[in-house]
């Protein structure tokens, strides 16, 4: 059976299906991309953002030129706005699943914190302590820039050591130098070397 009548332009269907629908998933992908846009611009990929930038405005330019064509259709206004506002969060959550960039982690521990610096350190992660003044008196502020995938571990780390203590984390666009969680990859140099080590 031929259905393609009912994705003709001037078809019933087309107009408050087919269009509606088509608007709603440029506008998912173009406020998607132009969601990572603005993060990736904020945390300093300045190659990245105007490629993303480019293919956003291209689908914008095709969804409006719809809407521009279909004025009278209430459903392609919908579609417009429902399309923006998922856009933005499928956006947000890519993101957060991809765990870019570092972030800065301050701790202002209740206790010693001689185990929770140690603790941190023998993980390979970069820390700074000072002495610093409280409402409560002298306490130690201690200060690390993690990658944002291990923001998680940091808090474990943190809580199982030093309960209750206050901590703020913020987001950082560019760094130079530093020690950081960053394992090295294994390459076939390093199973050679192993080779030759048993053989001998």
């Amino acid at each position: 059976m031929d259905l393609s009548f009912l994705f003709a332009a001037d078809s019933l269907m087309f107009t408050w299906v087919v269009l509606p629908l088509l608007i709603f998933l440029a506008r998912i992908s173009d406020q998607t991309i132009g969601t990572l846009r603005l993060i990736f611009l904020s945390k300093g990929q300045k190659m990245l953002a105007p490629v993303l930038g480019f293919f956003e405005v291209i689908i914008w330019l095709l969804a409006v030129g719809q809407i521009m064509k279909h004025l009278d259709n209430v459903l392609c206004y919908v579609a417009y706005g429902g399309g923006f506002a998922m856009g933005n969060y499928i956006g947000m959550v890519i993101e957060e699943k991809l765990s870019l960039g570092s972030v800065l982690i301050r701790i202002i521990p209740k206790k010693d914190t001689s185990e929770l610096i140690a603790y941190l350190r023998e993980n390979n992660y970069g820390v700074t302590s000072v002495k610093a003044e409280g409402s409560r008196g002298e306490v130690d502020i201690v200060f690390s820039i993690i990658q944002r995938k291990d923001i998680e571990h940091v808090v474990g780390i943190i809580n199982q050591f030093n309960p209750n203590a206050f901590y703020t984390i913020e987001e950082v666009k560019a760094i130079n130098e530093g020690i950081f969680k960053k394992p090295r990859r294994k390459t076939i140099f390093d199973s050679l070397s192993s080779g030759v080590k048993k053989n001998k």
